[in-house]
């Protein structure tokens, strides 16, 4: 049996909106799920094969990026770039989610070998994670040709994702929409490509588009890059039951509506973040906490909610097994403290403020994947490996 004890913990967030913060200076997890927290007096913490001590600072679930575009291993050709995915968990992400392995070069667009690649990258990525850190792979781009047979030996398979709809040549909702439906029978969730074309063979896909295909995910609403009009995103805030996904690399102002929209609406629990990297923009290590300190700052969202966009949310959303403090969920946290020198009178302050925190230990199932961030700025307190 493995055990992992965190001890002298700050503070734990959940990364449940209804209860952000937990009583507690201790956790516990036993072969790589979380199994209680609170009061260390209060908690059985003999026998730990690992024990960590926090040395004060705050404890969260992992952070989720729900929107990437990977390629094969820790490579990117679309920069020409190694080691993406292991810098982008010195940014606190522990889980990434395919919005379609696009940039393939010479991605096949035939029914078999579109399928044979989706098949293909959810087997690579589920045999290899890069420094640990998990990559829900294998999101194939809907073309035209496809039929129902053909979800249902994709989800036979092991494929549990659609890549963006409207990236391939299926452009037309009524289309998309039988497709996501097969996609949805077959226990394959989808995402939607919103906003204006942004590699070659995308388009325009506006409002009326995302509302008739109905897919699970409005993928980057504020766009990626161009975002839609102000009326067509309060639309879907208004019309959707889908989540409402805010990238990196998209327009921040129409973030910044959406944040707005959604909250008025009382819809935050729909609101969750990706990057949509790699991309023209680059890579993002940091993608995620930048967009949890930007709409904290500029939304005027409290941190700790701010945080649950980043990992509590999307595991709701994507029925993950990852993101919540909760009993028999998977042992994936980022421990951060607030940067040196930056301001505010904690860490939650100093990110409500709009600074980056520094993180200073990332875990996985219950394991040891990073320890002081060479991305984020150096912390005041870094948690340490007492024993192992």
């Amino acid at each position: 049996m493995d055990k992992l004890v965190i001890k002298n913990i700050g503070q734990i967030l959940s990364g449940k909106l209804e209860e952000p913060i937990f009583d507690g200076d201790c956790l516990i997890a036993i072969d790589g799920k979380i199994s209680a927290w609170g009061k260390e007096k209060d908690l059985d913490c003999e026998g730990a094969t690992t024990t960590v001590d926090a040395h004060g600072v705050t404890l969260a679930p992992g952070l989720i990026d729900s929107h990437i575009h990977p390629v094969v291993g820790d490579y990117t050709p679309r920069q020409q770039q190694l080691h993406w995915i292991d810098s982008t968990l010195h940014g606190g992400v522990t889980t990434l989610i395919s919005a379609g392995e696009v940039h393939m070069p010479g991605r096949p667009k035939d029914v078999v070998g579109l399928k044979a690649m989706a098949i293909a990258s959810q087997r690579w990525y589920e045999n290899f994670r890069p420094s640990g850190v998990k990559v829900h792979a294998g999101a194939p781009v809907i073309e035209h040709g496809m039929v129902e047979e053909d979800f249902k030996d994709l989800a036979d398979a092991g494929v549990k994702l659609l890549g963006e709809v409207g990236l391939g040549t299926v452009k037309d909702g009524k289309t998309a929409q039988q497709m996501v439906s097969w996609a949805r029978k077959y226990g394959i969730q989808s995402t939607i490509h919103t906003g204006g074309p942004s590699i070659p063979g995308s388009g325009l896909i506006d409002a009326d588009m995302v509302l008739e295909t109905g897919t699970d995910v409005v993928g980057h609403i504020n766009g990626g890059h161009s975002a839609l009009p102000d009326d067509q995103i309060i639309c879907l805030c208004e019309s959707c039951k889908a989540a409402l996904e805010i990238v990196h690399n998209g327009n921040e102002r129409a973030a910044l509506l959406t944040l707005n929209t959604a909250r008025e609406l009382g819809k935050l629990d729909q609101v969750i973040l990706g990057t949509d990297g790699p991309a023209g923009s680059g890579v993002q290590p940091l993608g995620i906490l930048r967009m949890i300190a930007m709409l904290s700052s500029l939304g005027n969202v409290p941190a700790e909610l701010a945080f649950c966009f980043g990992n509590g949310n999307t595991s709701r959303q994507r029925k993950l097994d990852t993101g919540l403090i909760e009993v028999g969920m998977c042992a994936d946290f980022v421990l951060l403290d607030q940067a040196q020198h930056a301001p505010g009178k904690n860490m939650l302050e100093s990110v409500q403020l709009g600074n980056l925190p520094g993180v200073g230990m990332t875990i996985i199932d219950g394991v040891v994947r990073s320890e002081r961030s060479r991305n984020t700025p150096p912390a005041d307190r870094l948690p340490e490996v007492v024993s192992a």
